[in-house]
């Protein structure tokens, strides 16, 4: 039975749930404190819980899974589909969920694909482990769950109870409370009856990708006059400005998830995407934190200059600074000193009077559309990526796969280039009348075009602005990775470009790389990041590797040796660029205490080694051995890193070895 034929009761738990978006005034079915008053027949509901088909695929987890192997807990079914920005922003609210209930609830995510590209299974992998969702989530690439349990929108919240029935449906976003507070109560009605199951889910989670030296890059921005490029690590939860040939000059932020200004080392960011560098001045969109926040390359420090660190809830509020609320902005752009924010929560672009940190809307009345017409009174849908010429901004709005223009004149338009509306897409080459493109994420402007990440097609993509034309520039449109001449090239849903000394850069997000294409040779490169020492430290101080616990070696007094024999994998070289770093100690310094450590490296072999001398005496001690190790595939400069933290117990006694090996394997992920 489905969701349209859900009983009286499972509809007044839906009035509860949306409970959230009315005023604060006392509301029917709500107490003298403001609690919500839930029948206990509500909560038994009476309309069964369609069974998933048997026949789907099922990633986060190392099987497919039934409702009935969930009866006595509770089940939550999130609808969602990995483009869509309510379904983003619902993510934090399912983590608190899980983490309140981790024996009482079981979370699933269902996807529903609007995209093509997205009913890939692949494709939601990278979703999967880009959002870090620890949840299992089936493929629903035909609409089959969707349809039999009534969805009607991204996202759309059905909630199981412990015998199987559906007790709540729910649309948008929002949802702690009100889940919170109707779980709260299940989980009380039903363990007082001896029906409910306290267990945490007994699952394999998908397997995390390779360490690569960029996670998910959103956004490569250059500037012309420092001949600078400015990469969004956007997992990495860092800002890393580069030269041209990828040489790093400034790491800023931590890696650490958070909102911490203070200087390029202890800074926080979550996920940034945009950024835009206007002198020593470089402007980032905090897209998850929700704020806009500039770093000051001369002072080396990260300050917050917009929002206030929560997403806005209502629209087309204006404000100044940090009393301004932000809905994930996702692009930059600095022009006559102002900030123009691609915000694609709200479906707008705003503008921030970088004087005053005035911050108001510019473009879109905030209803999710493509409509053109005065700036305030047209319809944008998600948009992800700005440019400018001068005269007009460009932004791709890539929930309707349009590449559209707003003027500068504030009393100007918005005007639909290439593109029709939020169902309408694909992969067209041709006029306007005929041109489709498939959830474009960037634009730039160079030499009277429009260069643009048609994120979807993975394909790099040229739109001539006064004709309206689109054609293919660069790559095949299937997801994968390849260098070489254009039209054999490949990328993996490139996600921002720009353009530096007649190179245009691409943030290759699944491909976790910046490719390069010569504009006058037309070949495609990857950049080879160099410098990495300024990642390594970077990397060890936010240790998140692998630990291994090695068992009680004894040693001889004296001098002796620690022997570590690093071994990668077939198919892999060492990277001359920055192939260890290496830091270590002991617990007992007056029982182990090292001197120096000459490293035995050859890049061109599988194996190499690293010489640990110290000074031992009588007695027991702990060391602990850090080290980064850099890697590249062979023939290529996809390069990766593998953080491992040994830890040696040490027994120093009398007629033993002085002298211990230890081989290390370094770990490659199978999805890398």
């Amino acid at each position: 039975m489905t969701v349209n034929k859900i009983n009286l009761f499972a509809l007044l738990l839906l009035f509860i749930l949306c409970s959230f978006s009315c005023t604060q005034e006392k509301a029917q079915g709500q107490d003298k404190d403001g609690e919500i008053m839930i029948p206990d027949k509500a909560l038994e509901g009476s309309t069964n819980a369609p069974e998933f088909p048997p026949d789907k695929m099922w990633l986060n987890t190392d099987r497919p899974l039934t409702l009935k192997e969930f009866r006595g807990k509770l089940v939550l079914l999130d609808f969602w589909t990995f483009c869509c920005i309510n379904c983003m922003h619902v993510l934090p609210d399912l983590k608190k969920l899980e983490e309140k209930y981790p024996e009482e609830l079981v979370v699933i995510g269902v996807h529903s694909a609007k995209f093509t590209n997205e009913k890939n299974s692949d494709a939601i992998r990278q979703a999967i482990l880009r959002y870090e969702i620890k949840h299992p989530v089936v493929n629903d690439n035909n609409f089959e769950i969707w349809s039999s349990f009534g969805a009607r929108a991204w996202p759309t919240f059905v909630l199981i109870n412990p015998k199987g029935k559906i007790i709540g449906m729910h649309s948008g976003e929002g949802i702690f409370d009100p889940f919170d507070e109707i779980i709260s109560k299940a989980v009380a009605y039903f363990d007082a009856r001896g029906e409910l199951k306290r267990s945490p889910l007994d699952i394999k989670r998908e397997s995390k990708e390779a360490n690569m030296l960029l996670s998910f890059p959103g956004k490569v921005k250059a500037d012309p006059e420092s001949k600078r490029l400015t990469i969004t690590d956007s997992n990495h939860n860092r800002v890393l400005i580069t030269n041209p040939d990828g040489h790093i000059i400034f790491v800023i932020g931590s890696g650490r998830q958070g909102n911490t200004d203070g200087d390029f080392a202890t800074a926080e960011f979550n996920r940034p995407q945009g950024a835009y560098l206007d002198g020593d001045k470089l402007y980032i969109a905090d897209t998850e934190n929700h704020l806009i926040r500039v770093a000051d390359l001369a002072g080396s420090k990260v300050t917050t200059i917009l929002g206030t660190g929560k997403q806005a809830r209502a629209y087309n509020q204006s404000g100044t600074g940090t009393d301004v609320a932000l809905n994930s902005p996702w692009d930059l752009l600095v022009y006559d000193g102002r900030l123009y924010i691609a915000m694609a929560g709200p479906h707008q672009l705003w503008e921030a009077d970088l004087k005053t940190m005035q911050a108001k809307p510019y473009a879109g009345s905030g209803r999710e559309a493509r409509i053109d017409g005065p700036l305030l009174q047209a319809a944008l849908a998600q948009p992800s990526g700005i440019t400018t010429d001068g005269k007009k901004l460009y932004f791709a709005d890539s929930e309707t796969s349009s590449i559209r223009s707003a003027d500068l004149d504030p009393s100007g338009r918005v005007e639909t280039i290439i593109g029709e509306d939020l169902f309408e897409y694909g992969d067209v080459d041709g006029s306007i009348n005929k041109a489709r493109l498939q959830h474009p994420l960037g634009v730039v402007y160079h030499d009277d075009l429009l260069y643009i990440a048609d994120t979807y097609n993975s394909k790099i993509k040229i739109i001539d602005p006064a004709k309206k034309t689109s054609v293919t520039f660069a790559g095949t449109g299937r997801s994968g990775y390849a260098d070489g001449v254009l039209s054999k090239a490949q990328f993996n849903e490139p996600s921002g470009l720009t353009v530096l000394d007649n190179k245009l850069y691409v943030a290759d997000a699944n491909n976790h790389l910046i490719r390069i294409i010569d504009l006058d040779t037309k070949m495609v490169s990857t950049m080879n990041i160099s410098g990495l020492e300024k990642l390594a430290r970077r990397d060890m101080e936010q240790f998140s590797g692998r630990i291994l616990e090695i068992k009680e070696q004894t040693i001889a007094p004296g001098e002796d040796l620690i022997k570590l024999t690093f071994k990668l994998p077939a198919g892999y070289k060492f990277t001359d660029q920055a192939p260890f770093f290496l830091d270590w100690k002991s617990d007992n310094a007056q029982v182990v205490d090292f001197k120096t450590s000459p490293m035995d490296l050859d890049p061109k072999q599988l194996t190499s080694t690293v010489h640990l001398f110290l000074s031992a005496f009588e007695g027991k001690s702990r060391v602990v051995i850090d080290a980064v190790v850099y890697f590249c595939r062979e023939n290529s400069t996809v390069c990766l890193f593998d953080n491992v933290r040994i830890i040696l117990p040490v027994h120093v006694i009398q007629n033993a070895e002085s002298r211990i090996d230890l081989g290390i394997d370094i770990v490659v992920s199978p999805l890398s």
